[in-house]
């Protein structure tokens, strides 16, 4: 007899619950055939601060020994002595390196700028600007803040090399990357395990592009001619997630009323 499979359920927070609720509907074993058992984790904002963000660290253990992991959307709260988020703490315990994010078409569909085929988000999943030491300081009557972040070469070079990877099994190209040339040795090591994923992966098309112009790109439609695969630094790969996915949605058709004749 098979094995059940165990997966770990991270509830959270107002529609990301309800989203979870109706997702695991589908996990039922009378529509999957499959035994599963779900064991839940709640990661809603009121319990993590309840514990401390204990229950997020129980939760990271409990899917390193099963594997499969199922998380609702939780609150991550601004002030800076709150909890924080819950994201970066589960990312870090289970040393996740990378995040991939796909927008597809839903058939028949217009979408805005002409986009119609997948663009998917390879986002560095730690380092960068999140979990970063940031402080303020007086200085000569005025008040600067500073912020210390740091990315790693393996990290870098998992994403590249995932975005290499996946770019091939879509038949699609690579494109974008981070600002390497205002910032050659901070984010110019992405941009160097990007060159180097594109040696070893040299049946796939490589186009680099400085971030901006990877915004600009997508906006105008001109470069979604195939599949498109993004490598991002972590705070770029979140903003350019939740740009890609409306850029897929529907730019509603005005119906034209018919004309007299």
């Amino acid at each position: 007899m098979a094995e059940e499979l165990r997966i770990i359920v991270l509830d959270g927070d107002e529609t990301g619950q309800e989203l979870l609720e109706q997702a695991l509907r589908v996990l039922d074993p009378e529509v999957t055939q499959v035994e599963v058992s779900l064991e839940h984790y709640d990661l809603s904002l009121g319990n993590r601060r309840n514990t401390g963000n204990e229950v997020v660290s129980e939760a990271a253990t409990a899917m390193s020994e099963a594997r499969f992991g199922l998380k609702a959307a939780t609150i991550t709260p601004e002030g800076a002595d709150d909890v924080g988020s819950p994201n970066r703490i589960l990312r870090e315990e289970l040393d996740g390196k990378v995040i991939i994010r796909t927008g597809r078409r839903i058939p028949g569909v217009t979408p805005v700028a002409g986009v119609h085929y997948p663009i998917a988000v390879v986002r560095m999943a730690v380092g960068d600007a999140y979990g970063a030491k940031q402080w303020r300081e007086d200085e000569n009557g005025d008040e600067t803040a500073y912020r210390t972040e740091r990315i790693s070469r393996s990290v870098c070079r998992a994403v590249a090399e995932y975005g290499f990877r996946t770019a091939e099994r879509l038949q699609g190209r690579v494109y974008g990357g981070p600002k390497w040339t205002v910032s050659p040795v901070y984010e110019g090591m992405l941009k160097e395990e990007l060159d180097a994923a594109s040696e070893r992966h040299s049946d796939v098309p490589y186009d680099p592009v400085l971030i901006d112009a990877t915004y600009a790109g997508l906006i105008s439609g001109g470069v979604a001619d195939a599949p498109l695969v993004i490598p991002a630094l972590n705070r770029d790969g979140d903003c350019l997630a939740d740009f890609v996915l409306p850029v897929r949605l529907d730019r509603r058709r005005r119906v034209r009323p018919a004309r007299a004749g």
